[in-house]
Parts: structure tokens; C-alpha cells; sequence
């Protein structure tokens, strides 16, 4: 089936840097509640539980179906290795592969940002 949500990869201004960066903020405005997430990758897979089909009963006998969450996964661009425009994802031998991701939480006084 086509279409039953999201899994797609954001591509970040900036690309790859030394120090983490915000790549994404999500707010709610009625608990005050946030996410941010911060990256040195390039690129920000976003995933929708696409394939969460009820049969996946989780914690109070809550019943995870399509759709019910997110997955947001700071990375290199999929599929780079066959993309020279991609930023690579090749490590040689004796090379150190460094990546920082901080996903930081937070809560101010509903409807106060």
C-alpha cells in the first residue's frame, strides 16, 4: 500500500559540522511541553510507525496502531554510497566516525514559550 505515512529524510541546511545544531522543535501548545533535537548530520529521517497494525500492545494495554508515533533519526542520507553528491559515508581504515545527537526536553507554563 502506498502512502500509509511518513519515512522520508529532511536534508539539513549546513550539512555535516563539528558541533550539534538544531535540526528540529516540536511544541505543544496546550501542556507547554517541547522537544528539541540537535545534530551534526546532514539529514533527519522522519518516520510515521507506518506499519503499527494494532497487533503491538504496549505499556497499560495501550494498542499502538498506524500513525500512533514518530521516529525522528539524525543520519547521513540513505542509499549515499550510490550518490557521489551525497555527503559520504565512507570511513577508511584506521578513521574515526564521530556523530553527536542531543534531543532535549523541556516544559514551560501551557500556552508560554
Amino acid at each position: 500500500m502506498i502512502g500509509r505515512g511518513y519515512d522520508h529524510n529532511f536534508v539539513i541546511n549546513g550539512g555535516v559540522t563539528a558541533e550539534p545544531k538544531l535540526v528540529a522543535r516540536f511544541d505543544d501548545p496546550v501542556s507547554g511541553r517541547a522537544m528539541e533535537i540537535l545534530s551534526t548530520e546532514p539529514g533527519l529521517q522522519f518516520y510515521s510507525g507506518n506499519f503499527l497494525d494494532g497487533t503491538v500492545v504496549g505499556k497499560g494495554a495501550h494498542v499502538y496502531r498506524q500513525s500512533d508515533g514518530i521516529a525522528l533519526e539524525p543520519q547521513h542520507f540513505p542509499d549515499s554510497p550510490h550518490h557521489p553528491g551525497f555527503p559520504t559515508t565512507r570511513l577508511d581504515p584506521g578513521r574515526t566516525y564521530r556523530q553527536v545527537s542531543v534531543y532535549r526536553f523541556s516544559a514551560a507554563a501551557p500556552g508560554v514559550r
